[in-house]
């Protein structure tokens, strides 16, 4: 995407202020010279990584192919170009503008934020004057300077392959390590929901099974206190038929004997009229008490005859009584096996809440991980913090030497000349120095805002699922 030029007139006057200051500028420090590149090498460095570029580009810079190797350079090293900034951008501009967002091109706009990230991206490569107008009216000094930067820093970063590898496999291990332990304890508070869950139903089960329990053993209760009345009322009629019986028998066995009698005196009632008529009274008197005996007897039978059809229908309620009590044994039974299995349910529910206990032991020990992990970063912070102020301090010491070593070069003459190639692998050196500690604190600084980043998400989704 090219810049358009027109689009930008509202800028014009803030370009040329910036052009302007730029030429105002004194002329760099003579320390630069060990860092420019010929035009013929940045040209083919510039095609060698897929951008066609020859030395004519550079001497006569256009603006749109100098923003598009400036955004393939940001797209390299920080993985940003205009598309990558316009949703915030055109965010940002609905927040400002409001309705008015027509004021501002979306070109404009989004070039203005490609600005402000390369520019951060040129201060990390050693250029701090870096300004709106290199983008709008680039000049062939500036991109020399600017390039030459660029193209060390991207050839030092690619001897330091290494190292930046092993420190972002370890952030991606770190990264995975937490979400694999989000996820895990996300599984963790499933299993326990679940649990939770299963417990209510089984309480809600147990009590209705209690409540059951005890309506049943009411009733089992109240069978049993009837089983026990129906008993002893069968147990009294038991002994009156034993009782009607035996009087039965020897109202019989008495009646058989005076039948016997009787015919043993059959012979001597027919010896006088007199004794007959005597017999025969005393004989109608016996017979008549014999009626009587009789029918008190048959009487007393039939009574005995309705008690025993009293007592066969009693002996069938009892009969159903009984099978009514077996069929709530049975359901005890039952009750027994429910309460057995709700108390191998309770041994469960206890043993995953060990398993929550321990879920929880695990969540401190990883809270404990994570205040380590914090600590250690800390400690590397500090650590850079203090290479970068020793670098710094080096720098000083180093510009005022050569600041000194450049006074002192216009009355050495020969021996400065004598002194340059000393003079410029110190200055190189330095250089590489100042690299290699702008990057090694760049990189811890890259590190540490990752790990704080994953460690403030994962401390926010641990607080949200707890």
């Amino acid at each position: 995407m090219d810049y358009n030029a027109r689009a930008s007139q509202q800028f014009r006057s803030q370009s040329q202020t910036s052009r302007g200051a730029g030429q105002g500028r004194p002329k760099q420090d003579d320390s630069d010279a060990f860092m420019r590149l010929s035009d013929l090498e940045i040209a083919g460095c510039i095609s060698d990584i897929g951008v066609p570029f020859s030395r004519e580009d550079l001497l006569k810079p256009q603006p749109q192919q100098i923003q598009k190797v400036f955004e393939w350079f940001a797209e390299l090293l920080m993985n940003i170009t205009r598309e990558t900034v316009e949703p915030a951008m055109r965010a940002a501009a609905e927040d400002v503008c409001k309705e008015h967002m027509d004021i501002i091109p979306p070109d404009t706009r989004n070039l203005m934020g490609f600005y402000a990230s390369l520019k951060k991206l040129l201060v990390e490569c050693g250029i701090n004057d870096f300004s709106f107008s290199d983008l709008l009216r680039p000049t062939h000094d500036r991109l020399v300077r600017i390039f030459s930067y660029i193209i060390n820093f991207v050839r030092f970063r690619e001897t330091q392959t290494a190292t930046i590898d092993e420190h972002f496999n370890k952030i991606e291990t770190t990264k995975s390590r937490i979400d694999t332990l989000y996820i895990e304890n996300q599984d963790m508070e499933a299993r326990l929901d679940e649990m939770r869950r299963e417990r209510k139903m089984m309480e809600s089960q147990a009590k209705e099974k209690m409540k059951r329990n005890d309506e049943l053993k009411a009733k089992l209760l109240e069978l049993t206190k009837g089983q026990a009345k129906v008993a002893e009322r069968m147990e009294k009629a038991k002994s009156e038929k034993e009782r009607l019986t035996g009087i039965l028998e020897e109202k019989t066995e008495k009646c058989i004997a005076i039948r016997q009698d009787s015919e043993k005196l059959r012979p001597y009632a027919q010896q006088s009229s007199t004794a007959l008529q005597a017999n025969l009274t005393e004989l109608s008197e016996s017979l008549a008490r014999d009626k009587s005996l009789t029918e008190a007897l048959e009487k007393r039978t039939r009574a005995l005859q309705t008690s025993a059809d009293t007592f066969g229908v009693v002996t069938n309620d009892v009969a159903s009584c009984i099978k009514v009590l077996e069929e709530v044994s049975i359901e005890l039974q039952k009750e027994d096996e429910e309460n057995l299995d709700a108390a191998k349910q309770r041994d469960a529910l206890s043993e995953r809440g060990n398993n929550v206990r321990e879920v929880e032991r695990t969540e401190a020990l990883l809270q404990r991980q994570l205040a380590r992990w914090l600590e250690r970063t800390e400690t590397l912070r500090k650590g850079s913090n203090e290479k970068a102020d020793g670098a710094k301090k080096r720098m000083e010491e180093l510009r005022s030497v050569h600041k000194k070593l450049t006074e002192e070069r216009g009355d050495k003459g020969r021996e400065m000349e004598r002194r340059r190639v000393r003079i410029e692998q110190t200055e190189k050196k330095m250089a590489d120095l100042k690299e290699n500690i702008e990057t090694e604190i760049h990189d811890a600084h890259d590190e540490y805002l990752k790990m704080d980043s994953h460690i403030k998400l994962y401390i926010t989704e641990m607080e949200q699922a707890i």
